[in-house]
């Protein structure tokens, strides 16, 4: 195999990797032999030193949500019908999967306001980079506008993505102010744009103007692309859809899926009909077989896999089925009215921990609307802040100097994210442990 790809030895195949990076033997601090009992102990030892969501006061978020998920969603998941990680594509052995992911794409579009959803991507992130090269298609454009109040994680992915396409990619700065940066995202349109990228609630709790934004990308021939990383703000919201963006993508992690220490999570993406044929990833469809009865297919399945390379959608579109699965189940308990009432639930938890914690002297509260998660601005570094409250049982938020290292002017903003699992004990010990920390 060496010699028909053209390589001296093993050892050629990295040569991309720093050498610095490399490691010439083995992992110091690891014993090279223990026995199973002993690894198990010493793992044990280390996880109980960690707090968790359910153990302690919760308020992280930044695009991964808690949110309490019914005992049914995991029951169900397990059927050894179900549990895989991909879509089987063979119909005549998987009607039970298919069925599911034509009824999971079937909330996706409703719940985003479009006209057809595919089978799910891998995560949120690729699927905001899937959304920007498929806009690059229709548009026969390279350049994409980012918003300042997109989350940095999603906009490093992209720019990953963009080094291999030639795709130029303009990424606003985040600015912690009240309003978000509508203005600078509509002024940076022009007729070489293909898209703008503005993520809805943005990565400060905000409320764009999807409806303005959309107007001034059509003008100039270019397509909005939304980006949900909190599905469940739809509850309350105008869906992306009927605000008229193009392209609606997602993280569907807050439903169905728990943090799990970052995944594996889930990507949603919907889209007008007219681009169907643009759309990565796969779509099932509904039809009948031979004899007339409802069945189900993969109906569009553009990627490399299936297709010639140089015709696919993508080389990257693998799907969580099984978060899928888990994403439409709890989607079916909780219905309309029962998405709405979480929403509710977890911004009313908000608007509660907002004045409370407004009140604590050298505390400013940024936002001027929010969901369920707002940012702070605070008379410390808010890292340290960060540490200091873990150090009396409360995980009190995401310092934005994580998102933004680079950023030292706003290293004293924190991101304070709530749901409907918030407890009132949870508020009063967060309130009560930023004011000793702040004394």
């Amino acid at each position: 195999m060496l010699g028909t790809i053209g390589a001296a030895s093993v050892d050629a195949l990295f040569t991309d990797v720093p050498t610095d990076a490399l490691q010439s033997g083995p992992i110091p601090g690891l014993p090279f032999h223990a026995s199973e009992r002993a690894v198990e102990r010493h793992m044990a030892a280390l996880s109980a030193r960690a707090l968790t969501a359910d153990q302690v006061p919760f308020f992280l978020g930044a695009g991964a949500y808690r949110h309490h998920v019914p005992a049914s969603v995991d029951h169900l998941i397990q059927r050894g019908e179900f549990l895989t990680a991909y879509t089987p594509y063979q119909p005549e052995i998987a009607q039970g999967t298919l069925q599911v992911l034509f009824e999971f794409q079937t909330q996706v579009a409703r719940l985003f306001g479009c006209e057809v959803a595919n089978a799910s991507l891998y995560d949120g992130s690729t699927a905001c980079w899937e959304g920007i090269a498929m806009a690059g298609r229709i548009t026969r454009r390279r350049r994409a506008i980012l918003s300042g109040g997109l989350n940095p994680h999603y906009a490093q992915t992209c720019a990953t993505m963009a080094r291999f396409t030639g795709d130029d990619l303009v990424v606003l700065a985040p600015r912690a102010e009240a309003e978000s940066d509508d203005a600078d995202v509509i002024a940076a349109i022009d007729a070489t744009v293909s898209c703008v990228v503005v993520q809805y609630p943005d990565l400060f709790g905000r409320i764009p103007d999807l409806a303005a934004i959309a107007e001034a990308a059509h003008a100039a021939g270019a397509l909005l692309i939304a980006v949900v990383t909190e599905p469940v703000a739809l509850g309350l919201l105008e869906s992306p859809g009927a605000l008229g963006a193009d392209i609606v993508v997602g993280e569907g992690q807050s439903i169905g899926v728990g943090l799990q220490f970052g995944g594996p999570y889930l990507g949603l993406f919907a889209t007008r009909e007219k681009f169907v044929r643009q759309m990565p990833g796969r779509l099932c469809g509904e039809t009948v077989d031979a004899e007339g009865r409802r069945g189900f297919v993969l109906t569009l399945s553009t990627r490399e896999q299936h297709i010639r390379r140089e015709k696919a959608t993508s080389n990257i579109c693998t799907n969580s089925g099984l978060c899928a699965l888990a994403f439409s189940i709890h989607m079916t308990l909780l219905g309309g009215v029962g998405l709405g009432r979480m929403a509710q639930a977890s911004h009313a938890r908000a608007v509660t921990t907002a004045r409370r914690l407004s009140a604590i002297p050298g505390v400013e509260v940024i936002n001027r609307v929010w969901f369920n998660e707002f940012a702070v601005r605070l008379p410390r570094p808010a890292a340290e802040v960060v540490d200091a409250l873990a150090e009396r049982g409360v995980l009190g938020g995401v310092p934005l100097s994580r998102l933004c290292p680079d950023r030292a002017d706003l290293g004293d903003v924190l991101l304070v994210a709530t749901s409907e699992c918030t407890l009132e004990d949870d508020i009063a010990a967060l309130a009560s442990a930023l004011e000793e920390v702040l004394a």
